[in-house]
């Protein structure tokens, strides 16, 4: 397959001296939905950024259709569709009013924003709504209006940073239809950021794992969770002086491969097979050396399991508060209209 898009090498550092991006590196095929999953100051956003020319890279290269970012910035304004976490959209005005003007901006003659328009509003079932005010619109419907005016000059990529963020799980699921639909119908390469773990593994072909700025880890959803293994057991334990031989004796167990401190004193073993026999050894095992097992748990791999693979830590442990201040600053901004 074809890269329509190739970074090499990235990195963005800020005046202030945080490094958002260290040395990333990788490229985008022609018509895939590409994810990157990570959470808030993960450099998703900053990456994105980099990419379509909104911010220069400190180093490192990024091509665009062939075409150098870092030597040609806006080069590829006319290729991309943009929706950022916040949207775009004009309370105070209509939603054809809202895709009209971003029709002007790119030059669009006047009969082909009216097609384009009301394929695009019957697309993401707005077009009933065409002339209300924008204010009057929920928010599944001011996201789905803001990544139509991201597409009504055609770009040959869409990105989405966080396309979900603070919606309802119906009006998610509703967007990751027309995200395939986008794919299917016009071919589109779509690049989009996510902290949702059922989002990256529901919509994109192959996924990137992002923390701090670096990538840990970049392949097919399934392909990831085949990295695990087979079964997963979760499990803390109360403090013990035996805690410790307890750990290393549970490393001798037949079918354990690894065994591994996470974030919050949640320990994780990973079985190749029958977890569900695992667990009474273990239990066994404590008894023994008198440590207490405080709670267990055993499952399948999910891409949250990934993440801790890769990085020692939950995605989770930032979702509540990320999505908790995008609602925040969404009231005080309309508070101030």
């Amino acid at each position: 397959m074809e890269a329509i898009i190739s970074i090499e090498n990235l990195k963005k550092r800020y005046s202030n001296g945080v490094e958002a991006v260290k040395n990333v590196s990788f490229s985008i095929e022609k018509s895939e939905i590409f994810g990157f999953l990570g959470p808030n100051g993960a450099g998703k956003t900053t990456t994105i950024k980099v990419i379509i020319g909104l911010l220069r890279a400190t180093s490192g290269k990024v091509f665009v259709d062939e075409i150098d970012i870092t030597k040609n910035p806006n080069g590829v304004r006319n290729l991309i569709g943009y929706a950022s976490q916040e949207t775009s959209v004009d309370d105070n005005l209509t939603g054809w009013e809202n895709l009209y003007i971003q029709g002007k901006l790119y030059h669009i003659p006047i009969k082909e924003i009216e097609e384009r328009g009301k394929e695009l509003l019957t697309m993401f079932n707005l077009w009933d709504r065409r002339f209300d005010l924008v204010s009057t619109y929920s928010g599944g419907m001011r996201k789905r209006l803001d990544i139509s005016l991201a597409l009504i000059h055609r770009p040959k990529i869409l990105f989405l940073d966080e396309p979900t963020l603070g919606l309802d799980i119906q009006t998610r699921v509703s967007i990751w239809e027309y995200i395939r639909k986008l794919r299917c119908d016009f071919g589109m390469t779509i690049f989009l950021t996510t902290h949702y773990m059922e989002e990256a593994d529901e919509l994109c072909d192959r996924v990137a794992i992002i923390d701090m700025g670096e990538i840990k880890a970049i392949d097919k959803p399934g392909k990831l969770k085949e990295i695990i293994g087979g079964d997963i057991i979760t499990f803390t334990l109360k403090d013990g002086e035996n805690k410790n031989k307890f750990l290393e004796e549970i490393k001798r167990i037949e079918n354990i491969t690894n065994v591994k401190l996470l974030s919050n004193g949640i320990y994780q073993v990973i079985v190749t097979q029958n977890g569900d026999k695992i667990i009474p050894e273990l239990f066994k095992k404590s008894n023994d050396l008198k440590v207490e097992i405080d709670s267990v748990r055993l499952k399948r791999p999910s891409l949250d399991d990934v993440y801790l693979h890769f990085t020692g830590k939950s995605i989770r442990e930032s979702e509540e508060s990320k999505e908790d201040l995008f609602r925040r600053n969404l009231t005080i901004r309309r508070a101030r209209r």
